[in-house]
């Protein structure tokens, strides 16, 4: 019987667990993206608390292009000092680490009047109302450029990975996406064109940072809305990005129709049949809250791993009171109620 505790490798990278803490906007950094000493001592409180593997809240990787404010940057050199330092901090409580990297795209209201924002296509985000400017051949040797090379700064800093974000409808899932991508050339039309930006960033990370060093994806399950990216899709884009050498795949995606605020774990179905034809690790992540729920997924298929953001921010120590026998589900409700201007917290500490 396979246990939520079980020791298991990623490629050359031990954890301790199958929990992973799954990347959340902290609004810590500074403003300029460099790192704070309370996001340093989050980190460590996240490592204590036992978690297998942490994912950090998205950096972004060029200087003009942050989506949100007081989160992390990985754009220049000048950020390696600070992130080794949180690195190392990790480290010392045998917890891996991987830094989540994103391009952010229209799917943003933060001062996009002073900013030329990138998108596959000439498309008005529904939500935020921003007109992206559709990225030339020359902006997308930048943008493949841009991610490998926060990637090279991250491996410099210690991480023991990276995940690139294709979800939750940021440039890279807007380029899967045929509601924002209409594109005519190579990267638009037939779904390998759609994710060949993906692939690309891929061949280019990998050529610099090496082969052993952790390359991840995070991607929608489903875009659950008409003429979007649809889990069809999703199987073949993960079939083919397995087959490239990707080291794992976290599945996420929106709430999925008929979704209850009381469901749970409400897309380790799609997770558990990716899970059965992949080669790579599936992440499985969704409003997962109840320890015997996840062992019951665990021994049921071939998801290997659990990631949560908010029951975290709840209860930091929530792996280690798992361990010690109190196995009561988090006592996260879901409310989202943990952003604030001065940063993550829950309301029911």
């Amino acid at each position: 019987m396979r246990t939520l505790f079980d020791t298991t490798q990623i490629k050359g990278l031990t954890l301790d667990n199958r929990i992973v803490r799954a990347a959340t906007w902290e609004r810590m950094a500074n403003e300029d993206g460099s790192v704070t000493q309370e996001l340093i001592d989050l980190y460590a409180e996240l490592a204590k608390g036992g978690v297998g593997l942490i994912i950090t809240g998205y950096a972004f990787i060029m200087d003009n292009e942050q989506p949100n404010p007081k989160m992390m940057g990985m754009s220049n050199d000048s950020f390696i000092p600070g992130y080794k330092q949180l690195v190392d901090t990790v480290h010392q409580y045998n917890t891996g680490i991987i830094m989540q990297l994103a391009y952010g795209g229209t799917q943003t209201r933060f001062q996009t009047e002073n900013r030329e924002i990138w998108g596959p296509s000439q498309v008005q985000h529904p939500k935020t109302g921003v007109i992206a400017k559709e990225m030339t051949k020359d902006d997308m040797s930048t943008l493949i450029d841009s991610f490998a090379n926060a990637a090279l700064r991250a491996k410099k800093c210690g991480f023991d990975g990276i995940e690139l974000h294709g979800a939750h409808g940021y440039l890279l899932s807007q380029f899967l996406s045929p509601n924002f991508n209409y594109r005519k050339d190579s990267y638009g039309g037939s779904l390998d064109n759609r994710m060949r930006v993906i692939s690309e960033i891929y061949e280019q990370t990998r050529s610099l940072v090496g082969e052993d060093f952790l390359i991840m994806i995070k991607i929608n399950a489903s875009d659950f809305t008409e003429g979007g990216f649809t889990y069809e899709e999703c199987q073949y884009v993960c079939q083919k990005l397995d087959n490239l050498g990707f080291d794992a795949i976290e599945l996420s995606g929106p709430k999925p129709p008929g979704t209850k605020k009381k469901d749970q774990s409400i897309l380790a179905n799609y997770a558990a049949h990716l899970a059965s034809i992949l080669k790579m690790p599936v992440i499985s992540v969704g409003k997962h809250r109840d320890y015997n729920l996840l062992t019951q997924i665990l021994n049921q298929t071939e998801i290997e791993y659990f990631s949560m953001s908010r029951p975290f921010i709840a209860e930091p120590n929530l792996v280690h009171r798992w361990i010690s026998g109190d196995t009561e589900e988090s006592k996260c409700i879901s409310c989202g109620q943990c952003y604030h201007p001065e940063g993550i917290s829950c309301i029911l500490k």
